[in-house]
């Protein structure tokens, strides 16, 4: 996905920052997940750097940048009591936050949920309408030697706009203490960046479990199977990828779901290297891809019920039309409190962001209730 236009715009100045953050956000990303990411394990000078020292320097490097849009004197930084007071400079440093979430967010979004959605971004004030083609292909009739035209058929786009809709982190900054070197507003990004993705992530799940939720579970034809078998998991892969005309059908689900996913006959056997054990789950099955969605902590009831559900399998084909669409419309915006306005001349800021999820797709998906 490229950058919207505002980041562009904003990194012009200085771009320098923002490959810094790319590769924090990276190394970030890498040391508090499991994802496999690359990030820069040399500096310049060819000396191995820890993210320790990254974020010492992309700390530095983010103040130098909030003076320099402030239009502060470099030569006044050591006047930090001068300095977290001025209006200009508590605006740009949470006008660079916003900037730093817009770069990353997107990507971000896209590795959690892009199995099944589409991000896209628009400006402020726009909506985004989305074409839905029909499925369907024209049918070929038989035809006599003396007949001019068969039955005649014509096809008609449908359309679903996505609205979308601010919503709010707030958080106590003091700006003394960013400027001073001891709080990283690295890390106070980085954090509102997962924030954020946690919550697109589960919006889209919700939209795209309750749209699976209502399909058709007639025996035989329905979408909807209640109970797994070799051979409904099967045939629902297979409907899925026919109607979808031929784009192949995986199979998706958490960690715990697809452990169910086994052969009928009994008599398999595997050792400790399979990739069952290892994974603990099969990778590829009955001629079908699998991958795994990862667990998202419900954070309202700790320990308890996670946001997706582990008795689930979902049928989904990847290259076909997304089933789920995300809108993100306009930069991310900021406000801060008065310096002098908290006891503690803590500033308390928020950061809003506004968003829209929907369903529109002319794909075809299955679901598997285990």
């Amino acid at each position: 996905m490229k950058m919207s236009k505002n980041v562009l715009q904003f990194a012009t100045h200085n771009p320098d920052l923002f490959a810094m953050f790319a590769d924090y956000w990276n190394h970030y990303n890498a040391i508090n997940s499991d994802k496999k990411i690359e990030y820069l394990k040399f500096n310049k000078d060819g000396k191995p750097i820890t993210f320790e020292e990254k974020e010492e320097q992309l700390n530095a490097a983010i103040v130098k940048e909030v003076l320099r849009r402030a239009n502060v004197p470099y030569a006044a930084e050591g006047s930090i009591a001068e300095l977290f007071t001025h209006p200009l400079v508590r605006h740009e440093t949470f006008a660079v936050v916003g900037a730093l979430i817009d770069m990353v967010l997107p990507l971000s979004i896209i590795e959690s949920i892009g199995l099944y959605s589409e991000v896209r971004q628009v400006g402020f004030g726009d909506s985004q309408s989305f074409d839905v083609e029909p499925r369907d292909l024209f049918v070929v009739s038989k035809a006599g030697q003396s007949q001019r035209h068969a039955e005649f058929h014509r096809q008609f786009k449908g359309q679903v706009t996505i609205t979308t809709e601010f919503r709010e982190i707030s958080v106590s900054v003091s700006l003394y203490r960013v400027l001073a070197g001891m709080d990283s507003l690295a890390n106070l990004v980085s954090k509102a960046i997962l924030s954020m993705e946690r919550q697109i992530s589960i919006d889209a799940y919700n939209a795209f479990a309750t749209a699976c939720a209502a399909l058709d579970s007639t025996a035989t034809t329905g979408l909807l199977v209640a109970g797994y078998s070799q051979a409904g998991l099967t045939r629902l892969c297979q409907q899925v990828t026919a109607w979808n005309n031929g784009a192949k059908a995986v199979i998706a689900g958490t960690q715990l779901a697809l452990q169910n996913v086994l052969p009928s006959d009994a008599n398999y056997r595997y050792d400790l290297s399979h990739p069952y054990v290892t994974l603990g789950y099969l990778p590829q099955v009955f001629g079908y891809d699998i991958l795994m969605l990862p667990q998202v902590a419900n954070l309202t009831t700790p320990f308890g019920v996670n946001v997706i559900a582990d008795d689930r399998l979902f049928v989904v084909s990847p290259s076909s039309q997304k089933i789920i669409k995300v809108v993100l419309e306009g930069q991310t915006l900021s406000f801060a409190d008065q310096t002098s306005d908290s006891a503690n001349l803590a500033q308390g800021s928020t950061l809003l962001k506004s968003w829209g999820v929907g369903v529109a797709t002319n794909s075809v998906a299955g679901l598997m209730t285990l």
